[in-house]
């Protein structure tokens, strides 16, 4: 069962949003905050660019961390038919009988942005990275502080073994965290 603002609002002010905004914020900005059925997270000021100075191909297993560069500030330029890493502002604590899935605004959807994230598992929490990739011919600027991704929070059974049972290798992740293997 998909979650609305209310039932969401309640998990949120026990913990499982923080920051949390109530309403949905847009004057003057791309909206973020509380929506009927989800919530529109803010990017946060810190970045990573995949940049091809240095001719390497990126190998998840082999992960070399001069493949980007970093940044931040209030904007990011994202290159034509590239990619940056970025995070949320907000810190999720995902419960034990909800997870969430993420798709991207259609603000930026319409410029050619592309905002990836794999689920937020049951028991999982940290700040979210998102993969954000540009698949429009020019560059196209991103903001920080304003919405770039919603949240749709879906309710089932407890499963048997929750990502926190697992010790999964993205627990607890601050900033803009990179691949990682198990043991990583």
């Amino acid at each position: 069962m998909i979650l609305r603002d209310r039932e969401i609002r309640e998990l949120a002010e026990a913990g499982m949003i923080d920051p949390f905004e109530p309403n949905l914020v847009s004057k003057g900005a791309i909206s973020w905050g509380l929506s009927s059925f989800g919530y529109d997270a803010r990017l946060a000021d810190e970045f990573r660019v995949f940049s091809n100075h240095t001719g390497e191909i990126i190998d998840p297993k082999r992960f070399k961390e001069d493949c980007w560069i970093e940044c931040r500030g209030s904007t990011c330029i994202v290159p034509p038919n590239s990619l940056v890493l970025g995070r949320t502002v907000e810190y999720f604590r995902m419960p034990e009988d909800v997870m969430a899935i993420c798709v991207g605004k259609s603000t930026y959807a319409r410029c050619g942005v592309i905002v990836n994230v794999t689920p937020l598992e049951p028991g999982w929490e940290g700040e979210v990275t998102l993969e954000i990739s540009n698949t429009a011919p020019l560059p196209v600027r991103i903001h920080a502080g304003e919405g770039i991704c919603q949240f749709l929070f879906l309710r089932g059974s407890r499963p048997d073994v929750t990502y926190a049972d697992r010790g999964g290798k993205y627990m607890h992740q601050s900033g803009v965290v990179p691949p990682r293997i198990d043991g990583t």
